[in-house]
């Protein structure tokens, strides 16, 4: 997935005046909050866009970008940022496998 080599990204551009976007793979507002906390300086958005717009036209993409924008603030929220220059990397766990056992 892209957003895995963000930090990478992220990294090999620091110190110079290259802005970092991702484009692929934003699905959830929790996504849009991952790739802003890795680096990320904006997300593109595109599927979720083109379902909305098969499903009802403007009303649908109004609706995608409301739902996008309603699960973006419950992560903040849940994270504790109170504004977006809050995120940061302390707010992503990798690596974790969060499967049970039973």
């Amino acid at each position: 997935m892209q957003i895995d080599a963000l930090p990478e990204v992220v990294e090999a551009v620091k110190g110079t005046s290259v802005e970092v976007y991702i484009d692929g793979g934003i699905r959830l507002g929790t996504d849009v909050l991952k790739a802003l906390a890795l680096g990320a300086r904006a997300v593109f958005v595109g599927r979720p866009i083109l379902w909305g717009l098969g499903l009802d036209g403007e009303n649908g993409v109004k609706r995608v970008l409301k739902i996008l924008q309603e699960e973006f603030d419950i992560a903040m929220a849940l994270t504790g940022c109170r504004s977006v220059e809050e995120i940061n990397a302390s707010v992503v766990r990798r690596g974790c496998t969060c499967a049970a056992k039973l």
